[in-house]
């Protein structure tokens, strides 16, 4: 009786997950259509404000700052030397 019982919850445990996933999957679907929508509309209006003032719709470039110096420097294999055994 005790291995139905196992085997029963397991598959009622299964199906729960296929549901919650297909449910996962669908809202994922929707929030990827609605990233590509929002991109296509961002820059259909981008190009529309582009001819409508081409000097100033330009948007300045974000200040990006220039990588950290690397706290490791190179060293080349030929430095290394194997101590004799």
């Amino acid at each position: 009786m005790l291995p139905w019982v196992v085997a029963g919850v397991g598959l009622l445990l299964a199906l729960v997950a296929l549901a919650w996933v297909r449910r996962v999957s669908r809202r994922l679907d929707a929030l990827t259509q609605s990233y590509w929508e929002l991109r296509y509309e961002y820059t259909r209006l981008r190009s529309q404000l582009s001819s409508l003032d081409p000097g100033q719709a330009s948007l300045p470039e974000p200040e990006t700052t220039p990588p950290a110096a690397p706290t490791v420097s190179f060293v080349p294999l030929s430095t290394i030397r194997k101590k004799d055994r």
